[in-house]
């Protein structure tokens, strides 16, 4: 996951920075640090934030002859 496919997950989930670091577990600053591209991420933050957004529905993509992004399915609760 790199900064602007972070971006772009919480544009598509609706989430705010407070609301995406409380589902993660970790700080706000964090988060808009990172999509600030301000500082880097532990891969543990990494898998936290990422895990947090596939839960919703997030899958996201990596580059592969284009450029990185992601899809958003939301996840129907029953």
């Amino acid at each position: 996951m790199n900064s602007s496919q972070l971006r772009m997950a919480r544009a598509a989930t609706r989430l705010s920075v407070r609301e995406l670091a409380e589902l993660a577990g970790v700080t706000p600053a964090t988060i808009s640090r990172f999509e600030t591209e301000k500082g880097g991420l532990q891969m543990k933050t990494v898998q936290s934030i990422q895990g947090a957004l596939e839960k919703l529905g997030v899958v996201f993509v990596a580059k592969n002859g284009g450029p990185a992004g992601i899809r958003y399915e939301p996840i129907q609760e029953d």
